[in-house]
């Protein structure tokens, strides 16, 4: 599902637009007449080839896009291309991601995902951009016990400093939106996963390993569930989110279904024709053993309703896995 506008298309930075998500969200844009320039650092934290390639299938799909090869971090940049752009609106996915990472690289993800919002926020309110839509993350939820997660729910106590800095991401929109007006949107994104998506994340790393021969890593063996959510889902989402211009909102996109890891891998075994070695081991320091979520909100105030089952968005990935890898 992807909503239209009422108005003339809008100009819009997608930051992050070499990702996994961003790439998505920005073909999207694109697709139906919205003008739009993607910001990335090609960092290595996974694959630099990976966004390359994103990256390329936009510039080759659409020739008008603008892709500007910068950090968020860099303040002089940043004020220089929202001062050059005029955009009307941002959709903010750039972060250092991982829960797991940031066990052992915790300043980067001060830096990345404080100092680059903040660089956003303060480039947003000297230029005139109303609107401003951004990634947070279902790790916000912390060791909450109440399942499905909601967004009345109070996330006080995030258990990894990524969970941290999105909460903090969610508190700072809230100011410059009580400050300056800013209209703001909270995305909070359950476990991704399609084409072109991420290597560190489950699905692919266990695709991978599946058609090495590799044993493949279990955590809190097997006793795991997730809110696994379609990339398309989340762009139906996003794209409505950013059509709304809510003053300041917070919303769960999710399938709303919570699925247990062992059936997901098994998904993965059916679609590769093998059968994975499993390594069972305790459950880490920053996970939590499952994830849920309430999406009632998204659905009376976005229209959001996802419609791709787990079945469907792994023999997705799969098939375009084969495809990009010739495996």
């Amino acid at each position: 599902m992807t909503n239209k506008i009422d108005k003339k298309n809008s100009k819009i930075l997608v930051t992050g637009g070499a990702g996994f998500i961003g790439s998505h969200i920005a073909t999207a844009l694109l697709k139906r007449g919205d003008e739009v320039a993607i910001i990335d650092n090609f960092n290595d934290y996974y694959d630099p080839a990976l966004k390359e390639a994103r990256a390329g299938k936009l510039s080759a799909e659409f020739p008008g896009v603008k892709i500007y090869r910068t950090d968020i971090t860099d303040h002089d940049a940043i004020a220089e291309i929202f001062n050059k752009e005029s955009f009307d609106k941002v959709c903010h996915l750039a972060a250092q991601a991982g829960v797991r990472y940031s066990l052992t690289n915790p300043l980067i993800y001060e830096h990345t995902n404080i100092l680059g919002t903040l660089n956003l926020l303060e480039s947003c309110r000297h230029n005139g951009v109303k609107d401003f839509i951004f990634a947070s993350s279902s790790s916000v939820y912390g060791n909450n016990k109440e399942l499905p997660f909601s967004e009345e729910q109070r996330v006080d106590n995030p258990i990894s400093l990524y969970a941290a800095t999105k909460k903090s991401n969610e508190e700072m929109a809230y100011v410059y939106h009580h400050l300056y007006g800013l209209n703001c949107t909270g995305l909070r994104f359950f476990t991704v996963y399609g084409p072109w998506g991420r290597p560190d994340m489950a699905l692919f790393k266990f695709s991978r390993a599946i058609l090495a021969g590799e044993a493949i890593d279990i955590y809190n063996n097997g006793e795991m569930a997730r809110d696994f959510t379609y990339i398309d889902d989340i762009v139906s989402g996003a794209v409505a989110a950013i059509d709304k211009s809510y003053p300041y909102e917070i919303f769960n996109l999710a399938r709303g279904e919570s699925i247990r890891l062992l059936d997901f891998i098994n998904e993965i075994e059916k679609n590769l024709g093998l059968t994975a070695k499993k390594n069972l081991l305790p459950l880490q320091p920053g996970d939590v053993p499952a994830t849920s979520a309430s999406i009632e909100r998204a659905r009376r105030m976005l229209g959001y309703e996802p419609r791709t089952s787990v079945a469907a968005g792994v023999r997705n990935f799969i098939g375009w896995y084969h495809e990009y890898y010739k495996k």
